[in-house]
């Protein structure tokens, strides 16, 4: 099977990378879940539109990955 890539050009993460997440993610990661590019992740994490949530831990955004698991109809 054949992977997809991403407008940054990284591989588009499989069913089984995404069940085999911690509990949260850096943004990078779920960026790359989405196929969301960097600059139009950090857009909408600082705004507060990311299309799940995201915990602010001073200069650094996590994702909680059930909540993403969910977006992507991953959830257990």
């Amino acid at each position: 099977m054949r992977e997809r890539l991403t407008a940054g050009g990284s591989q588009r993460m499989g069913r089984e990378e995404l069940l085999s997440l911690p509990v949260s993610i850096d943004l990078e990661t779920s960026n790359r879940a989405l196929s969301l590019g960097r600059s139009k992740g950090y857009e909408l994490a600082k705004r507060g539109q990311y299309p799940c949530k995201v915990l602010r831990l001073g200069n650094a955004y996590r994702v909680v990955t059930a909540d993403l698991l969910e977006l992507l109809g991953l959830a257990a």
